[in-house]
C-alpha cells in the first residue's frame, strides 16, 4: 500500500508526462497535434483534480466533454483561479466545457413491438453521422456513418461492430456494413491500427482483431471483388499486431504483443503502449494500482491490456481471482487472440492468393500453420479437455475455464475429438437458464459468472454447430433468446449483457451500471432469430 504522499509524489510528474513508450505509427496526414492528444496529456493536473475530485459519478463524462476554449487556455485558466479563495472546481469545468451530447434521450420503446421490431427502431438512433473533421474534443473523427453500442458508449467499438453486422446483414442495410468496414480501413490507414475506439484516450490500444471477419461479412453481402481492395489494410493490421517479432529471442521473450514460447514458437498477447491510468476509468487505475505491491506502471499496463481484449475484467486475468489488483494480463497468452490471428493470416493468405501475390500468399499461410501448431499446443488442456489461455511466465496453462476455449472452434482449429470434450464441457458446466456463462466464478467482474454476453453466445453456438453438435447449439440459442425476449417484456430494452444463472435478476458487476441499447445485443438476436 503506498502513502497518498508517496504517490502524489510519483503520480504529479507522470501527469505531465507525453505518454507513449512505444507510439504508433503517425498517420499519413497528421491533424493539429492536440487533436490526438490523451485528455489527461492536455489538462495534467486539471485533469488529476477533475477525475479524483468525484465530479462526475462516472469517470467517462469528463474526457468525453467538449472543451470551450483551447486546452492551453483552459489549462492557463485553471492554473491561476484554482490560487484563488473560493474556487469551485465543477463550477469551472461547467463554464469552460460542454458536457458529453445525449443521444436518444426522446426515444421511447414500445414493449408491444416484436424484439426485432424493436431492435430495427434502434437502428437509428444507433447510428451516427460522419463526424466534422474539425471537431473539438476526445472524439476521432470518422468519415462514414457508423453504428454505437448505446449507453455511455457514444463511439465505435472494434470487436463490438463485428457483432452488430451480423444483424445489420440480416436487416439488409448493405450500406452500413460497407461504411463500418471503410472506417476501420480509415482507421489503418491514418493511424496504423483499429484503436479500441475512436477516442483520444484508446490510441495506446486495440481491441479483439476481428476486422477480417467484418470483410468477410462485406464479402458475404456484395461479392469478392468488392473486399480484395482491403488486403492493405489487413496485412497493416497483422504487422501492428506482430511488431517486434523478428527482435525477440531466449533471453528476451516478449516485445509489446508478442511472445516467444519455449519451443521458439511466436503467439500474442494484449498490451497497450501507455504505461498509465486509462482517462476513462482514472480514479479506478490509481485505486487499484494503491492496492498492488507492484509497481505502479505495471499494474496500469496490465489494466490496459486487458481493456484491449474487451474482458475488462475478468478472472482469466488475475492471479488472485478476487482481486483486481492481482491482474497479470501480458503474462498471459489469450486462446481467442490467437485464434482471431490465425484467421487474419488465413485471410490474407487468401487474399493474396486470389490476387496473383504467390509469394505473399505463401508466407501467410506458412504464419497461419505456425500458429494453429503452436496453439494446439500451448492452449490445449488435456486435464480440463477444454482450451484455455496460457501462462507464458509460469509455462503452464492457467486452467480458468472460459468461452474464449469456444473460438478454435469458431475457426475449425480443433480436431473432431477435442471438439466433442469441448462440447461436454459446455453442457456439463457452463450452459445455465438463460445461456452460456462466461467462466465457472463469481467474482464480482462483469465477464466472470453469472453474466452471459452476446458475442460468446454467438461464437461458442457456431462453433458446436461446425462441428455437428447441433443439438447443443440449438439448446442455447433457445436459451438465449427466451432470456432476451424476457428482459424485453420486462424493462423494454436490450442490454449489454445478462445474469444467465438467475434469470429474474440483473447482469452486475464491472465499472459501471448496466447498459442498455445495445449493439452487439441486438446484432446477434436478430441474427439468431432469424434462423429457421
Amino acid at each position: 500500500m503506498k502513502t497518498s504522499a508517496t504517490w502524489l509524489g510519483v503520480l504529479i510528474p507522470m501527469i505531465l508526462w507525453c505518454s507513449a513508450c512505444h507510439p504508433p505509427k503517425p498517420p499519413a496526414a497528421q491533424p493539429p497535434a492536440a487533436a490526438r492528444m490523451s485528455p489527461d496529456d492536455l489538462y495534467g493536473v486539471l485533469f488529476h483534480a477533475v477525475q479524483t475530485a468525484g465530479i462526475f459519478p462516472d469517470s467517462k463524462t469528463f474526457v468525453d466533454c467538449v472543451p470551450k476554449f483551447p486546452p492551453d487556455t483552459i489549462l492557463t485558466r485553471y492554473l491561476l483561479a484554482n490560487s484563488q479563495a473560493g474556487f469551485n472546481l465543477s463550477e469551472f469545468v461547467k463554464q469552460h466545457f460542454d458536457m458529453p451530447k445525449t443521444y436518444a434521450s426522446d426515444f421511447i420503446s414500445n414493449p408491444s413491438r416484436s424484439p426485432a421490431e424493436h431492435i430495427d427502431a434502434l437502428w437509428d438512433v444507433l447510428t451516427r453521422r460522419p463526424d466534422e473533421a474539425a471537431q473539438v474534443g476526445t472524439l476521432i473523427p470518422l468519415p462514414h456513418p457508423y453504428i454505437v453500442p448505446g449507453g455511455r458508449f457514444g463511439e465505435v467499438y472494434y470487436w463490438d461492430s463485428y457483432f452488430t453486422m451480423l444483424g445489420l446483414q440480416t436487416a439488409g442495410k448493405k450500406d452500413m456494413i460497407r461504411h463500418i468496414v471503410d472506417n476501420f480501413a480509415y482507421l489503418i490507414d491514418t493511424i496504423g491500427f483499429i484503436p479500441n475506439g475512436n477516442r483520444t484516450y484508446y490510441l495506446g490500444r486495440s481491441q479483439p482483431p476481428f476486422f477480417a471477419l467484418m470483410v468477410d461479412i462485406l464479402e458475404q453481402t456484395e461479392g469478392p471483388k468488392a473486399t480484395q481492395q482491403y488486403l492493405p489494410q489487413l496485412i497493416r493490421e497483422h504487422q501492428f499486431w506482430m511488431d517486434g517479432r523478428d527482435q525477440l529471442d531466449a533471453q528476451n521473450p516478449t516485445w509489446r504483443r508478442v511472445v516467444r514460447l519455449p519451443g521458439g514458437e511466436i503467439l500474442n498477447r494484449y498490451y497497450d503502449d501507455r504505461p498509465k491510468p486509462r482517462p476513462e476509468s482514472y480514479r479506478e487505475d490509481l485505486e487499484t494500482a494503491q492496492h498492488s505491491p507492484r509497481e505502479s506502471q505495471a499494474v496500469w499496463t496490465d489494466l490496459r491490456a486487458g481493456a484491449e481484449s474487451g474482458w475488462d475484467y475478468s478472472s482469466r486475468w488475475l492471479s488472485d481471482p478476487m482481486s483486481l489488483a492481482s491482474i497479470r494480463t501480458t503474462a498471459i497468452v489469450p486462446v481467442d487472440l490467437n485464434a482471431l490471428l490465425w484467421n487474419l493470416e488465413h485471410t490474407i493468405a487468401a487474399y493474396a492468393q486470389r490476387s496473383g501475390q504467390a509469394a505473399v500468399a505463401e508466407q501467410y499461410a506458412s504464419y497461419a500453420e505456425a500458429r494453429k501448431a503452436a496453439l494446439l499446443r500451448y492452449c490445449w488442456d488435456s486435464s480440463k479437455q477444454f482450451f484455455t489461455d496460457y501462462d507464458w511466465e509460469q509455462n503452464r496453462s492457467t486452467g480458468i475455464l472460459s468461452l474464449a476455449g469456444m473460438f478454435p472452434l469458431f475457426f475449425e482449429l480443433a480436431d473432431e475429438e477435442q471438439a466433442a470434450a469441448c462440447a461436454q464441457v459446455i453442457a456439463r458446466n457452463f450452459l445455465k437458464p438463460g445461456g452460456l456463462v462466461t467462466t465457472l466464478i463469481q467474482t464480482g467482474q462483469q465477464w466472470d459468472a453469472p453474466n452471459g454476453w452476446a458475442p460468446l453466445q454467438w461464437i461458442s453456438i457456431q462453433g458446436l454447430r461446425k462441428y455437428g453438435h447441433t443439438d447443443l447449439a440449438a439448446d442455447i440459442r433457445r436459451r438465449w433468446i427466451a432470456l432476451n425476449e424476457k428482459v424485453y417484456r420486462n424493462t423494454g430494452k436490450m442490454v449489454e449483457k445478462y445474469n444467465v444463472m438467475d434469470m429474474s435478476l440483473a447482469a452486475g458487476g464491472g465499472e459501471y451500471p448496466l447498459q442498455d441499447g445495445f449493439g452487439w445485443t441486438n446484432g446477434v438476436l436478430l441474427r439468431l432469430l432469424s434462423e429457421k
